[in-house]
């Protein structure tokens, strides 16, 4: 191959991978992560993302905190809420006979409370909110 061939080569692969990096960017998600409280380590849905109805609610606390839920401001008896203890994880999902059988399509709102029984006193809440396509 000649120098003019190698050098059309390399910048036609140049300006393809410029390419690939401003569609990355350009199409990609903020890229922030929502700052959650601190004794809260994971929340699902994520905060502000559209979700399918089948979706689960999930809050992984830290160890030793109880949470009360709310969801779209109706409080969620602690007895259908699973907890994983060793985990702290908390899940819970519409299901027939609930007050909330499926995920209707829009904007939810979920809130917890949490207080630590044992130990230091530590207690406060967090709300999100997410969407079901």
């Amino acid at each position: 191959m000649k120098d003019t061939t190698y050098r059309l080569l390399y910048t036609g692969l140049g300006l393809a991978l410029i390419a690939v990096v401003w569609f990355a960017v350009a199409f990609s998600p903020s890229g922030r992560e929502s700052s959650l409280p601190e004794p809260v380590e994971r929340v699902l849905p994520i905060p502000n993302n559209s979700v399918i109805r089948q979706a689960a609610l999930e809050i992984d606390m830290r160890v030793g905190y109880e949470i009360v839920l709310f969801v779209d401001g109706i409080r969620i008896s602690p007895i259908v809420i699973g907890i994983q203890t060793g985990t702290t994880r908390f899940t819970w999902e519409p299901a027939p006979g609930r007050f909330i059988e499926h995920w209707t399509p829009g904007t939810h709102e979920i809130r917890i409370e949490w207080e630590r029984p044992a130990g230091l006193p530590d207690s406060g809440s967090y709300a999100w909110t997410f969407r079901v396509q």
